[in-house]
């Protein structure tokens, strides 16, 4: 019930019960009334009987009393008059006229009237008229000239008789409920006048309460485009003008919030639905993003970044099927990073060819957003895996151009969600962008100051950094690790005879020919000038001794062309297992390093493995 109403309502009760308590009281107080006068009417008969009597006594009369009594019964408020004589009188005098003994509806209060001398008053209506019977005793007293004992032989205070008086009461009880009535309209028309007199005066404050109740809600509901009529210039106007100013206030931040915001996503917000929740949800997102960005700002690779986009992707916006390509801008290819989780998976959902070639992809491509839920088939790559599958392609950009490139696939029943998720997930690639280039940046120089500039292999600072770890996941799968110390014979020569840039060119041929015949497991390393390290993961002494022996046949017959001719080196290597020679890596590469010695004191262009008797603390260390 609105409050206009309920006002309405607690009025109209409240003036109801105020007429009826008014009747209530108006008919008690006219009854109250009505009594009263009926007494002091029937007194007054009373008292005029007594005297009436008196003086017919006196005057000798008293024979013509019945006369006298019967003309007081014609006053105007008397239906009877009656005269009943006590015991002590009727001793007297005999029991006198007819009429003058208790009898009828009265009584039994005349007798009781006669016996204590105490008057009684009563209505009777039990006929159709209502009757206010009084029956007021007679008393004999010596007050006075005459007074009651000169006549009668009693005692001071004796009843003499009894006088019943009969008042009727229909006319004033019918007055009385007229008068009633009349006050009761009035009081109802009084309640009724007050009551319009309300109502004008509640009209402003219902109408501005229903005004207010109208703008609020509509501003719950995130629109603040509502205002209040101001009628007045009271409290009501100040209400009014004040709630005016804060829906003012409100659209206009809301408003600027909302598109600082959009732009910010770099997405628009339409002006439909509710725009402080819409707002609102989006600077929760901002907030995230920031906490996102501060998160992977302090992750040290570049998976562990890719990680946690598949968090956002899978967790935080539910979707199951998705893939994070990287670009090898260098090479111009695309390699899948996560597919649905799955680190180092095979591409899933769209052609191969773009593993090959990254330009036939077309978010890499244009470094836009290919959105095939609102145009399917805009990306001729795309393999769905379902009927009904589309997919949402968002590029990262990394230097100006797609260096990542982020694929949703949706089915068709999710696809009105997706498209209005895409644009949060935008605001976190975006954010991650920078932070990936960073990263990839801090691991290319990583990478260069690891390696070796001119052969590009790993150089003796990687080798300390990371052979702890090398070395503990050997340990962890209870395998070996070989380790070859390689060492071109008479290099020196080159220099002097030939110049450096011929023995540079030597140093990459070797650099060529160790990479060649290693996996990609394994470790080459320059260890210093012409000195080279091969570190064979999983591989045994026996195993290791047949790749020593290839690289150096190979190198043996490799021929390097230099200004002026041609050039052929050879090679001494030596070899040392871990932990069948040590179980200490360094020691390992100290024994691979005596075996290298005894090559090259056994004349060169030789492999030799290390035994134990070759270990001499004084000769060598």
């Amino acid at each position: 019930m609105k409050l206009k109403d309920k006002t309405q309502v607690f009025f109209l009760i409240s003036l109801a019960a105020l007429v009826m308590v008014l009747a209530g009281f108006s008919a008690l107080g006219f009854r109250y009334f009505a009594l009263y006068t009926a007494e002091m009417h029937a007194r007054s008969v009373a008292e005029t009987i007594k005297v009436g009597l008196t003086e017919s006594m006196i005057h000798g009369t008293i024979d013509k009393r019945q006369q006298f009594l019967a003309r007081l019964a014609t006053v105007p408020g008397v239906a009877a008059v009656r005269v009943m004589r006590g015991p002590a009188v009727i001793k007297q005098f005999g029991p006198g006229l007819a009429g003058e003994r208790s009898d009828g509806l009265s009584g039994a209060d005349i007798e009781a009237v006669l016996a204590d001398g105490k008057e009684r008053f009563g209505i009777d209506d039990k006929n159709t008229d209502l009757i206010f019977r009084a029956v007021i005793p007679y008393i004999a007293n010596d007050h006075g000239v005459p007074n009651c004992l000169q006549c009668h032989a009693v005692a001071s205070g004796a009843v003499l008789g009894v006088v019943a008086i009969d008042v009727p009461l229909t006319e004033k009880r019918r007055q009385s409920l007229i008068a009633v009535g009349l006050v009761s309209l009035a009081v109802l028309l009084a309640a009724l006048a007050a009551l319009a007199i309300m109502r004008r005066m509640m009209n402003p404050l219902t109408e501005a309460a229903q005004a207010v109740q109208d703008v609020t809600a509509q501003a719950v509901g995130g629109d603040f485009s509502g205002r209040i009529h101001r009628r007045s210039n009271d409290e009501l106007g100040d209400i009014a003008r004040n709630i005016n100013r804060l829906m003012e206030f409100l659209e206009r931040e809301v408003s600027t919030i909302r598109t600082r915001v959009s732009q910010l996503m770099g997405h628009h917000i339409d002006d439909g639905g509710n725009q402080l929740s819409l707002t609102t949800e989006m600077v929760e997102s901002l907030v995230t993003v920031s906490q996102f960005k501060q998160a992977i700002e302090e992750d040290q690779t570049k998976l562990d970044i890719y990680l946690r986009i598949a968090e956002v992707l899978g967790q935080k916006y539910d979707f199951k099927r998705f893939s994070i390509y990287e670009v090898a801008a260098s090479k111009n290819r695309m390699t899948p990073v996560l597919v649905d989780g799955e680190v180092g998976a095979n591409c899933r959902y769209c052609d191969p060819q773009i593993t090959v070639d990254s330009s036939f992809c077309r978010a890499r491509r244009t470094g836009h957003e290919v959105n095939a839920v609102e145009f399917p088939g805009l990306c001729t790559m795309f393999r769905p895996a379902a009927a009904g599958d589309a997919h949402i392609c968002l590029p990262i950009t990394q230097t100006g151009s797609a260096g990542c490139v982020v694929q949703m696939v949706i089915s068709a029943e999710h696809a009105p969600l997706a498209r209005l998720l895409a644009p949060f997930v935008a605001v976190y690639l975006r954010e991650a962008g920078p932070v990936l280039e960073a990263k990839r940046l801090m691991e290319h120089l990583r990478e260069n100051s690891l390696r070796d500039a001119m052969t590009g292999l790993y150089n003796r600072r990687f080798l300390e950094e990371y052979i702890g770890t090398l070395v503990a996941g050997n340990q962890r799968r209870k395998s070996t690790i070989t380790v070859l110390m390689l060492d071109l014979d008479f290099f020196k020569q080159v220099n002097d005879v030939h110049g450096h840039e011929a023995g540079d060119k030597v140093l990459k041929t070797l650099a060529d020919v160790l990479l060649r015949n290693v996996r990609s497991s394994d470790i080459a390393v320059r260890y210093g000038g012409e000195e080279f390290l091969l570190a064979l993961m999983d591989t045994s002494g026996d195993a290791a001794m047949k790749v020593a022996e290839k690289i150096r046949a190979e190198v043996e017959a490799t021929k390097v062309p230099i200004a002026g001719g041609m050039l052929q080196k050879t090679i001494s290597i030596g070899v040392a297992e871990f932990p069948g020679d040590s179980d200490t890596f360094w020691q390992i590469v100290k024994f691979a390093d005596v075996a290298l010695y005894a090559a090259k004191a056994g004349g060169r262009n030789r492999v030799v493995r290390f035994t134990p008797d070759m270990w001499d603390v004084n000769a060598h260390y």
